[in-house]
């Protein structure tokens, strides 16, 4: 991955702190990973911790350095992830909502775009979601599906982010470099 530009977006879930762990591994594969937190997401892991694993400041708001940091971010990255990937932002995603730096830079980027939802199992269930995951697959989005098994509420089912290694590997795959 040596040179090669990504932006991973971060929202607010629990699993946020596995994307601490996927963006260490893209940075020791030699990528230049640019992160985008939401403000929900901060509440969860420090902006700090992803600014210490890519030596970059992590970007929070819409209005920042540039006169359009959302398309001066996309222009800038072969790739965008958003892991984890919440209920609320794959519907703002589906229906093209963007009210956030987030979302407008996903709304922006022109190239391959990764989504790791996570979520409780009933709010993964729920028709809404559902639907939101088709129309986002329809749309060209690759859906890496959630992993079964003990989420941070103590439920089991689906729900839980695919793990930094999974990420990784569908990262690499799309970007052509195999695993």
């Amino acid at each position: 991955m040596n040179g090669r530009e990504l932006l991973i977006g971060v929202t607010g879930g629990i699993a946020a702190y596995k994307t601490a762990a996927l963006v260490s591994r893209l940075v020791q594969a030699g990528a230049g990973v640019s992160v985008i937190m939401t403000e929900a997401a901060t509440q969860l892991i420090g902006p700090k911790t992803f600014e210490a694993l890519t030596g970059r400041p992590v970007r929070l708001g819409i209005f920042g350095p540039g006169a359009h940091p959302h398309i001066e971010l996309a222009r800038a990255a072969e790739l965008m992830c958003v892991a984890p990937a919440t209920a609320n932002f794959l519907a703002h995603a589906a229906h093209g909502l963007a009210d956030d730096l987030l979302s407008t830079t996903l709304l922006s980027f022109d190239g391959p775009a990764i989504l790791a939802p996570a979520m409780n199992c009933e709010m993964w269930r729920k028709p809404a979601v559902q639907r939101n995951v088709a129309q986002l697959r329809s749309d060209g989005y690759l859906i890496v599906t959630p992993e079964e098994g003990r989420l941070s509420c103590g439920d089991v089912g689906p729900g839980r982010m695919a793990e930094p290694e999974r990420l990784f590997d569908v990262i690499a795959e799309a970007m052509g470099l195999g695993t």
